[in-house]
């Protein structure tokens, strides 16, 4: 069948659709615009493969909502192995193809993951790629998106303008990232992630990365990470001129309604963010890579609300800058030990920031972090199942949410939360360096109102089993 009379690539016959997407970019050379219509599903049997530089996929007049056309994983999946990608851009051609504009249906469908790709796989021994305006969510695999290092020669790949998830389930084992990226000097900037269950944003080392203006929520999961810093391979825990800043992580919050002047409510579904922002690999890995740390990042003036473990944990990391994060509205810190966890861990008690500094030399830490004697597999701990320990307020999905509340005091502990309240941050020194004292910093928020897409939620209510929790995991990129 020819082109659509529109100018976009017809869907039908499905039969032959795969083969005829990968013919007109493998034959048409570099510069070569693959538009596919409007409001339209394309059942994919295989990866859409870029075949030359320059090269785009996006909807014909680049819409930004629902009418972007939906390239759904089709293919065939058998004893835990299968089609798992929609869109491959690591050729070794690839330089500056761009992704935007569509949309990207993984259907795992609440099926066990399948071993493979991302549901985007870009990157490789490339440049100057582009991925923006594109929704990816429920990969069959481990990630939404992942942006790969190559033989470490991928560079400036910009990630923007994406919302991103649900992706994963948090029972055990069978989470998924939202965007995963190991891509040097790189950007993730303004993208909205939604209901992830590994790691919201999954940096493996990429220096010279810039993470900035995202935002990362739960709701009806249990999120591991909000944003990870905390993986050694590939790049040897290079995080050099790696900077996360101005993200926002916001974890559950109350499903319940207000009763009286209680603090504090229920959520349906037991959701948490563990870990709002992980650095180094001791506290996910425990001592899976030794004495090995991360090294010579950035955390600065990331803004944290809702429900967590540990708003911001540091074990196992040198030269690194972390400063002027704070916390805004309405926070909890729950969680308990959980049966992965080992019988050496001393768990920490839930809090907002925590370091252990037996494992954290040269680096500048902001004053407010409380100092932990056992930073290793942080995420062994468990939310509670059921009680009033949400704290009220919204997520950018829900319409009564407003700007950022001013600083609420800390109340006494409950019997599975630890702290409540809101903090600001100033500077201390771990080892030679002297932080410094910053002020509060209230920024970006609005920019989720202002959003010409919207975003879509295809997740389904599922309840946390409480006997299923994270232990040390490998990911392999």
């Amino acid at each position: 069948m020819s082109r659509d009379e529109t100018g976009c690539e017809p869907a039908d016959p499905d039969n032959t659709l795969t083969d005829r997407l990968n013919t007109l970019l493998n034959s048409s050379g570099p510069g070569y615009v693959l538009s596919l219509c409007p409001s339209t599903l394309y059942l994919i049997s295989a990866p859409i493969l870029f075949a030359a530089p320059q090269q785009e996929i996006s909807t014909l007049g680049h819409p930004t909502g629902d009418e972007r056309a939906t390239l759904v994983v089709n293919g065939p999946v058998a004893n835990g192995a299968g089609h798992t990608t929609a869109v491959d851009g690591t050729c070794s051609n690839c330089n500056g193809v761009i992704l935007r504009n569509v949309q990207i249906n993984g259907t795992r469908l609440g099926a066990p993951p399948t071993a493979g790709g991302a549901n985007i796989e870009m990157g490789g021994p490339n440049s100057d790629q582009l991925i923006e305006y594109v929704h990816s969510f429920d990969p069959r695999g481990w990630s939404c998106l992942h942006v790969a290092e190559g033989p470490f020669t991928c560079t400036n790949v910009t990630i923007q303008n994406n919302d991103i998830g649900p992706g994963g389930s948090d029972a055990f084992q069978q989470w998924a990232d939202g965007i995963s990226v190991s891509c040097q000097n790189s950007f993730v900037i303004n993208n909205m992630i939604n209901n992830p269950t590994d790691g919201g944003i999954v940096i493996f080392g990429s220096p010279g990365t810039l993470v900035e203006n995202n935002t990362i929520w739960v709701e009806t999961q249990t999120l591991l990470g909000g944003i990870n810093m905390v993986d050694y391979e590939p790049w040897h825990g290079n995080y050099t001129n790696t900077i996360v800043r101005n993200n926002t992580i916001m974890g559950g919050f109350a499903t319940s309604s207000p009763a009286g002047n209680e603090p504090d409510g229920t959520n349906a579904d037991d959701a948490v963010i563990k870990i709002g922002i992980a650095v180094g690999p001791r506290t996910w890995f425990g001592d899976q890579y030794g004495s090995n740390v991360s090294q010579s990042g950035t955390v600065l003036n990331n803004r944290l609300t809702g429900a967590f473990s540990y708003a911001i944990a540091v074990s196992s990391a040198t030269n690194f800058t972390v400063e002027d994060n704070v916390l805004f509205g309405n926070t909890s810190f729950i969680g308990a030990r959980g049966p992965n966890c080992t019988a050496s861990d001393n768990v920490p008690t839930p809090a907002a920031f925590v370091l252990d500094p037996s494992t954290v030399q040269s680096s500048t830490i902001q004053s407010d972090f409380q100092s932990i004697s056992d930073g290793d597999s942080l995420i062994c701990v468990l939310p509670p199942d059921g009680g009033d320990f949400w704290p009220f307020g919204g997520n950018p999905s829900n319409p009564s949410t407003t700007s950022p509340a001013s600083p609420v005091s800390t109340t006494g502990p409950s019997p599975t939360a630890s702290a409540r309240g809101s903090s600001g941050s100033s500077g201390k020194t771990i080892g030679l360096a002297v932080g410094l004292v910053l002020g509060l910093l209230f920024a970006a928020v609005v920019s989720w109102f202002v959003r010409k897409w919207a975003i879509r939620h295809a997740e389904r209510n599922r309840l946390f089993n409480s006997t299923r929790s994270p232990a040390g995991y490998t990911r392999s990129i």
